[in-house]
């Protein structure tokens, strides 16, 4: 058997149904601050609602890629649990936002939107990871930058999509200010269309996608699918056996992850602070720097799918990385300085940089170091590089808060300094590749593996 290159629309297919999956995540990282701000909650207490999300993530994803990895079925190995996850995150997004709309009390208020959280979380994370893996299983190495930038590229529409969502119904004229404890409809209608594409795009995947048949899979990574003696491999074996890149990539994933956290926490205060001059979660004002917020995430995401197109440029994979995460260091920092809502484009735009590498870059490096055997469950076990840092920005975001001066865009040059010791980290990565060799009768044409719709 030998690898095949795979064309532009296959590889695309692959990862078409992150763009609806994007989207429920967009809408999540640009307003979970806001919503529970609304709600009541005090600015020195909002990292704390952001430990839900990576901590259901380094729950799920090992999960679920362990399980996929021994999973067959008609519909895939990978594919069942997109399909499971997508389907729950639709439900959950049309119930979050209406945490304040229930005539609960604050705190009964919270807990319910907390708990909406959580499943939200634990549902997109179900139907992310399994993309994640898509590449992984069908692609091979000479197309994996290629394919990983395509994915990003899904990725960062789908978050403009998102992003953008408040202020396109606040335009056409959906109320964009609520009764006090109440989430605004323009807020609650973006999560409803959110919902509808996400499901209409899992579904398209579903339909394009053929995955290889367990025989095939084994054939094409390389290993035996019987083996005569059966290897261990629980999470802990595997931890100990991972290639070396595993860990040196996840501390440059740790640096990166708790930027673009304190990004999600606080960008909503500091430019309501910085910019509209407000702090009351109750004022037009400050719902309108939560729209203008979407703008710029949009912004950044606009930024990252031009920067994914140029990042397969770079001829040294390490270069690109550590210039696009010292570009969006400056985006960070700049945020200080810039009082006027457009300028802030161009600190976004920086910004969207070192997004498109955080999307593309890891997954490239650590998936040319793996075999296909366990591929599912290391990227499970590699999103605890994405969790873990969130988890650990979420419990310190209210110390460094009162240490930064109690100001919200102080957190966002914090940011910046965690990205410049993310490109540090970068220098210590030592890139590994799992060759295949695959032998043939000489007299027999080599044989190639093309299950993708």
């Amino acid at each position: 058997m030998q690898k095949t290159d795979l064309s532009f629309w296959k590889i695309w297919n692959l990862s078409f149904g992150f763009f609806g999956v994007q989207i429920a995540y967009a809408l999540q990282s640009a307003n979970i601050s806001r919503i529970f701000a609304t709600l009541g909650a005090d600015p020195h207490n909002l990292s704390y609602f952001w430990i839900l999300p990576p901590l259901m993530g380094i729950i799920v994803q090992p999960i679920v890629g362990t399980l996929s990895d021994r999973t067959w079925t008609r519909m895939g190995r990978r594919v069942p649990y997109l399909l499971v996850g997508a389907l729950v995150a639709i439900v959950v997004m049309c119930l979050l936002p209406n945490a304040g709309s229930f005539h609960l009390t604050v705190g009964a208020a919270m807990i319910f939107g907390l708990v909406a959280l959580m499943f939200l979380d634990t549902s997109i994370n179900m139907a992310m990871q399994p993309f994640k893996m898509l590449v992984g299983d069908m692609v091979n190495e000479k197309q994996k930058t290629f394919a990983y930038s395509i994915q990003s590229f899904l990725v960062n529409a789908g978050s403009v999509l998102g992003f953008l969502f408040p202020i396109i119904f606040t335009w056409i004229g959906i109320s964009n200010v609520a009764e006090a404890g109440v989430v605004p409809d323009s807020v609650i209608y973006s999560f409803y269309v959110g919902a509808g594409i996400l499901i209409l795009c899992v579904f398209y995947t579903v339909w394009k996608v053929k995955e290889m048949p367990p025989r095939e899979y084994a054939t094409y990574h390389g290993f035996d699918e019987n083996p005569p003696v059966k290897e261990k491999s629980d999470f802990i074996t595997l931890l100990k056996n991972a290639p070396k890149v595993f860990w040196t990539v996840g501390l440059v994933q740790f640096f990166c992850w708790v930027a673009f956290m304190y990004m999600w926490t606080y960008t909503n205060g500091a430019i309501a602070e910085n910019v509209w001059g407000v702090t009351d979660t109750k004022s037009a004002e400050y719902q309108a720097a939560g729209n203008w917020v979407g703008v710029l995430f949009a912004v950044q995401g606009l930024a990252s799918v031009v920067w994914a197109l140029v990042i397969p440029m770079f001829k040294n994979k390490k270069t690109g990385y550590v210039v696009s995460l010292l570009l969006g260091a400056i985006g960070f920092a700049s945020t200080f300085f810039v009082h006027d809502q457009y300028v802030l484009f161009a600190s976004y735009m920086l910004i969207g940089c070192a997004w498109a590498a955080m999307l593309a870059l890891p997954f490239t490096i650590l998936t040319n170091a793996l075999s296909g055997k366990n591929m599912g469950a290391y990227l499970g076990l590699f999103n605890g590089t994405i969790c873990l840092p969130q988890i650990a920005a979420a419990l310190l975001g209210g110390v460094l808060l009162s240490l930064v001066g109690g100001h919200q865009v102080n957190m966002l040059v914090v940011a910046g300094v965690s990205l410049v010791l993310g490109a540090v980290a970068v220098l210590l990565v030592k890139e590994k590749s799992v060759s295949v060799q695959y032998k043939t009768n000489p007299e027999t044409p080599a044989k190639t593996i093309n299950n993708i719709g």
